[in-house]
């Protein structure tokens, strides 16, 4: 019964996770083709509510919302371009970088639990082959005959519980590992935003 509880969750979070992270993938394509495509960055920060399944538009939210608060600080003349200093820069940078941390740390939940049954579950199911084993050659004790067919049933019941620990392992194993793999690609995808987005600053208020 354990088992099936660890594989029941196990399946229910790779289903979820599944969806998630397809869903983040389309998102962050159509939002990172329109900032790209904007001519300001207020126009973006309007749809970025409609993007919040994409950490780009967490990440994006956090910079413009520094970015302002910066521009603020720096209490430029009505008229005059705004500059922005190295310090400056530095901060939005921190600002960002925080933000991809807390938008990652969202599609690292539940992942745990994956890497958990894949590596537990096998040993839970071992440890019912053994007690189940123990059980049939103690059965051995009431039996007037020590022969293969009085304890071949006992140990079939028993590995059973093997196959089972089995089963709620390997696709866990499977999905965590795929996941990973997943949520280091958008990782990269939102290192590479952070730094456009920088490079963008530099370029409009140097």
């Amino acid at each position: 019964m354990l088992l099936i509880l660890f594989s029941l969750f196990s399946w229910a979070i790779i289903v979820r996770k599944w969806a998630t992270f397809r869903r983040v993938d389309s998102k962050s394509r159509d939002f990172a083709n329109l900032f790209r495509r904007s001519a300001r960055l207020s126009e973006v920060n309007v749809v970025c509510e409609q993007y919040r399944d994409s950490p780009l538009a967490g990440v994006f939210s956090a910079g413009y919302q520094e970015l302002n608060t910066q521009l603020k600080s720096l209490k430029t003349p009505q008229g005059t371009h705004p500059t922005l200093t190295d310090r400056n820069i530095q901060g939005i940078q921190r600002s960002l970088q925080r933000a991809a941390a807390a938008e990652l740390s969202v599609l690292e939940k539940s992942l745990s639990w994956l890497a958990t049954t894949g590596s537990v579950s096998p040993f839970i199911g071992l440890l019912g082959t053994v007690v189940g084993i123990i059980n049939a050659f103690n059965g051995l004790g009431f039996e007037k005959t020590a022969s293969v067919q009085a304890v071949a049933p006992g140990i079939s019941e028993a590995l059973i519980a093997t196959a089972a620990g089995l089963f709620a392992a390997i696709p866990a194993y499977i999905a965590y590992n795929q996941f990973v793999s997943r949520l280091k690609g958008i990782a990269t995808r939102t290192d590479d935003f952070a730094m456009e987005f920088i490079n963008l600053l530099e370029r409009s208020f140097n």
